[in-house]
């Protein structure tokens, strides 16, 4: 399975993980925060914007690292997409902590707590999203090289 992607499938790739992400956050959060639908769902569309540029620009640099392995029985493996996730994640927090704090006119140690809180649903979430993703594209290039 070739892993290059053009910028459209990286595009719709971020676009579907945030759209499927925002219509399971933005319900619970209202909820946890309570604050509005409306004021959580702004907060969640902000945050899935920031994570959409993030998603493509992480994914751009660890497609390049990962070509460069010796082994490429190893590309995409389950140990190789929690590394991914665990990174993507960290990434993500130095932008959405203050982005939080900011929204909810909160401090950044409350922020901090609430993006833990995101953190314990995404990092399942982009491992699952992710794993399924390419399990999908996999059969997808199998059956269009048939």
């Amino acid at each position: 399975m070739t892993i290059e992607k053009s910028l459209y499938e990286r595009f719709l790739h971020a676009v579907l993980f945030e759209l499927v992400a925002l219509l399971l956050c933005a319900p619970v959060m209202s909820w946890f925060l309570g604050v509005s639908f409306t004021h959580a769902g702004l907060l969640t569309l902000m945050i899935s914007l920031v994570a959409m540029a993030w998603n493509v620009i992480f994914n751009s640099i660890f497609d390049r690292l990962e070509r460069r392995r010796k082994d490429p029985a190893a590309l995409r493996s389950f140990a190789v997409r929690v590394v991914h996730s665990i990174l993507f994640e960290a990434g993500l927090i130095l932008a959405v902590v203050p982005l939080a704090a900011w929204w909810l006119g909160i401090g950044l140690v409350e922020a901090f707590v609430l993006d833990i809180g995101l953190v314990l649903f995404f990092l399942p979430y982009t491992l699952a999203f992710n794993w399924c993703y390419d399990k999908v594209r996999a059969g997808m290039l199998k059956r269009a090289a048939c």
